[in-house]
């Protein structure tokens, strides 16, 4: 029997593609003994507060490797597996095939590191915010005051602000930005607004940069596997 906050239900959703251009077949990539989609499949299931935990793709080998560990799956449409289709568009299928739960939680396959934890202090935060979306976040690795886009040729002349010039990293104000591991919306906002990032009322949820890896090339898979081993 899952814990409620508030009488209030949660559904969390992860979506998976078959298609992945940089790793091919990511989702269904073995990580440390299971599928990389499972880590997060575990993650809802393990939370005391997610009431079901389904998974949407178009791919028959993900969708079966889904139900194999414990989630409900719905197909994804030829049209909602494209290179075009949002985020959203894949959401609203969703509630739209299945009954209707207060909280949408989106889980990224490609989040392995966020656990159960995570997923419970998030919602947790939620309800002592009373916030309508709460987004995971981390620090960022290096401040964006350092950087700059570079002109034909590479002139470095203004690359840096004056004031930037002669201060030390640790004197700089921190910088965050999304880790892509946990989004949590009420599911009317997320609807109204057609997006996770509210106009108000939304608040972050930060995470360490361990647990807030994000697979996207083979290089982030063998920093996993390294992160989950040692």
């Amino acid at each position: 029997m899952k814990k409620m906050i508030n009488s209030k239900t949660f559904l969390a959703i992860i979506p998976a593609r078959g298609g992945s251009k940089r790793l091919p077949r990511k989702n269904v990539l073995d990580l440390c003994g299971k599928p990389l989609i499972a880590w997060s499949i575990e993650a809802g299931l393990n939370s005391k507060y997610v009431d079901k935990v389904v998974v949407t793709s178009d791919d028959d080998e993900i969708l079966n490797i889904s139900k194999k560990f414990g989630a409900e799956t719905i197909k994804r449409p030829d049209e909602l597996a494209s290179d075009t289709a949002t985020t959203f568009d894949t959401i609203k299928h969703t509630i739209d095939n299945l009954e209707k739960y207060d909280y949408i939680v989106l889980l990224q396959p490609t989040s392995p590191l966020r656990n159960e934890n995570h997923i419970d202090e998030a919602i947790e935060l939620l309800e002592q915010r009373n916030a309508d979306a709460v987004i995971g976040v981390c620090e960022m690795d290096h401040s964006p005051l350092w950087s700059n886009t570079l002109p034909q040729g590479g002139n470095m002349n203004s690359f840096l602000k004056d004031e930037i010039l002669n201060k030390r990293s640790q004197d700089l104000d921190k910088y965050y930005r999304l880790n892509g591991a946990i989004y949590i919306c009420k599911t009317e906002k997320i609807l109204e607004e057609k997006s996770f990032f509210l106009k108000d009322n939304i608040f972050a949820y930060v995470m360490d940069r361990k647990c807030s890896i994000d697979i996207d090339e083979e290089i982030d898979f063998k920093i996993a596997e390294f992160m989950i081993q040692g």
